[in-house]
């Protein structure tokens, strides 16, 4: 039983390692294809439309309940200590520096990064991508490089988005409970917030949706095993995208904290 557990465990190894170099010389390959012509200009626009209108209404409605919930579960606390006037602050830092982005990202990845494992595994498991090579249109450029750039461009309006949302759903939770101005919350709320609060959560939402992008590109363009590998490339698409939000998440913390407490 112990040396068929360690030849399952060596085997699952040698299968992430794997999994990384692919998806490293699937990555080097993107850098490679973006730049040179021809520009596939009409696919982009239309992949960046799909993008923001598959996600749009989910980050409406999950922000304004974060901003709400947010609000209501912390006014009580803040009232014991007399500090409610700060709670606009508290809700924008919050929503703005971390969890807008971070919940943001993972709906993309879940509406995104499963679509396009599940739409690049039905054409690879067809033939079409094969068919697209032989009649001379290269399907890299047209298929992966649009859906990367995209959704690189598109999570961070996204974000955006849902931030703002978020701020009018604490708005209405703090006006349940009392009585403040539209004009007077968002004056508390963005009077606090500085450079080091909005440059690196902006900057790390590009790399959030350059990852869910190409994950979802990577598993879809690589499928087999027929439908049932689409569905295995949606899902693991999925996961890996959820985990690399996490880790850039992570690692723009550590960076962030490094370069301010320096400056």
């Amino acid at each position: 039983m112990g040396k068929a557990g360690g030849i399952y465990h060596a085997a699952a190894l040698n299968d992430f390692f794997k999994e990384v170099s692919y998806l490293a010389l699937f990555t080097g390959r993107f850098f490679r294809e973006v730049l040179p012509p021809p520009y596939e200009l009409r696919q982009f626009i239309r992949q960046s439309y799909l993008i923001a209108f598959r996600s749009f209404p989910l980050v409406g409605i999950t922000g304004f309940i974060m901003g709400l919930v947010l609000t209501i579960q912390t006014q009580p606390i803040l009232t014991q200590f007399g500090a409610e006037a700060w709670l606009p602050a508290m809700v924008s830092l919050s929503l703005i520096r971390e969890i807008g982005p971070v919940i943001t990202a993972l709906i993309c990845a879940g509406e995104v990064s499963s679509s396009m494992g599940a739409e690049l595994g039905s054409m690879k498991v067809t033939e079409q991508i094969d068919a697209m090579q032989v009649s001379g249109t290269n399907p890299f450029k047209y298929l992966v490089v649009t859906r990367v750039l995209a959704a690189t461009l598109m999570v961070p309006l996204l974000v955006i988005i849902g931030d703002a949302v978020g701020l009018c759903g604490s708005f209405v939770g703090v006006n349940l409970n009392g009585n403040i101005s539209l004009h007077l919350f968002f004056s508390k709320a963005m009077g606090t917030l500085n450079f080091s609060d909005l440059l690196p959560a902006f900057v790390k939402t590009f790399f959030f949706g350059f990852a869910i992008g190409l994950v979802g590109c990577f598993k879809g363009y690589y499928s087999s095993k027929g439908t049932e590998g689409v569905g295995k490339a949606a899902n693991s698409a999925v996961v890996i995208a959820s985990l690399l939000v996490f880790i850039i998440d992570m690692i723009a913390v550590q960076i962030t904290s490094l370069f301010f407490s320096q400056a």
